[in-house]
């Protein structure tokens, strides 16, 4: 199995629609393909049914039935923690009383990898963000040892937040896949200036930069297939 580990500069740089046609790329593949979320923080009430939009998108693109079994997959193995109010994830978790462990997410995420070819996992909010007394989101990525794919949100201070995320990535010496730079606004100001000192100053592979706006079902004939797939990319 394969996979990545999408994580973000911050929260609202489009970590959801990255991930989104990533797996919209494995399913181009003819591979089976699975997100997870494995916190999330806004849910909302729809009908009989609380719902978070990143765990609802992440469902849309993926699969909806395991590999092996063909039965459905279980909410919570995608989303082992959601909760309510739009916050840091340990500060609704305190809320809620709920400790988040490591141990339940990694448990959902073993699950989830035996089931499907390539697994798309997607973080909360940036790098660094605390999850409870076990850690931050970056000791869950090693936890998980799949590639990171850190999303570099364009917009004014982009630039400091990008390469102190690569910093803190290359400190906890994570594996890497690259990154991938997302059109936040039609009209930025230096947008091109602010991608070549990214480029210069980040380490590779870059992945490709996501137009404003692109809906996940195009976003994936933007990303550099070989970079992420390796020069077998054209099987499939």
């Amino acid at each position: 199995m394969r996979g990545w580990f999408v994580l973000g500069t911050d929260t609202g740089v489009g970590k959801s629609r990255v991930a989104c046609a990533l797996l919209e790329s494995v399913r181009r593949r003819g591979l089976h393909g699975l997100g997870m979320k494995p916190v999330a923080t806004g849910f909302f009430r729809q009908g009989d049914r609380w719902v978070n939009e990143d765990v609802e998108q992440l469902k849309q693109h993926a699969d909806s039935t395991l590999k092996h079994s063909g039965g459905p997959v279980p909410e919570e193995w995608i989303n082992p923690y959601g909760f309510e109010p739009p916050i840091a994830p340990h500060l609704a978790a305190r809320r809620q009383g709920v400790d988040i462990s490591f141990s339940v997410l990694h448990a959902a995420y073993r699950r989830l990898q035996e089931e499907t070819d390539c697994l798309v996992v997607e973080g909360a909010g940036g790098v660094l963000v605390p999850l409870g007394v076990e850690g931050d989101l970056v000791d869950l990525a090693q936890r998980f040892a799949l590639p990171v794919i850190l999303v570099v949100g364009l917009r004014l201070g982009c630039l400091n937040h990008a390469l102190l995320s690569a910093e803190a990535l290359r400190h906890r010496q994570l594996p890497w896949a690259g990154w991938i730079a997302n059109c936040l606004s039609p009209d930025l100001e230096e947008e091109e200036g602010q991608l070549e000192t990214l480029q210069a100053r980040l380490p590779g592979p870059f992945l490709g930069r996501y137009p404003y706006g692109m809906p996940p079902e195009f976003g994936y004939t933007v990303l550099d297939r070989e970079g992420l797939w390796g020069p077998d990319w054209l099987v499939g």
